[in-house]
């Protein structure tokens, strides 16, 4: 159980992050848009996946990376639904971002994660 919160909040925050930002700027996420825009989207996205598989991790208690992971399956998921549900209708750009760079970060997240809590193990014990 404590797997599915965590997957569920850290989607949360990667997709309620995205929804958020697209909403605030005013911008159709399935549109074209100006290359600037495209990079701050990107910065936007990889730090909110980060930070999605960072909690997700945190949340799962787990010393590996099965949950950041399945986060990483769950944007791929939503970003191919997406595809798929739009074909031919509108720019791919955030859907590719998603699949190329958001799902890959959310287990770098999570790696983070890891890599802290052992340097904090490593620490208390010497």
């Amino acid at each position: 159980m404590r797997g599915v919160l965590a997957v569920v909040s850290g989607y949360l925050i990667f997709a309620g992050s995205a929804v958020l930002f697209f909403r605030l700027a005013n911008v159709d996420p399935h549109s074209p848009a100006a290359i600037g825009f495209k990079m701050l989207t990107i910065a936007y996205g990889l730090a909110f996946a980060l930070l999605g598989g960072f909690v997700a991790g945190k949340i799962a208690r787990r010393t590996d990376l099965l949950w950041g992971i399945v986060l990483a399956l769950e944007i791929a998921l939503g970003a191919t639904v997406s595809i798929i549900a739009r074909p031919g209708a509108g720019a791919l750009w955030t859907q590719t971002a998603a699949l190329l760079l958001f799902a890959p970060a959310s287990v770098v997240g999570d790696w983070i994660r890891i890599r802290r809590r052992r340097a904090a193990r490593s620490k208390s014990i010497a």
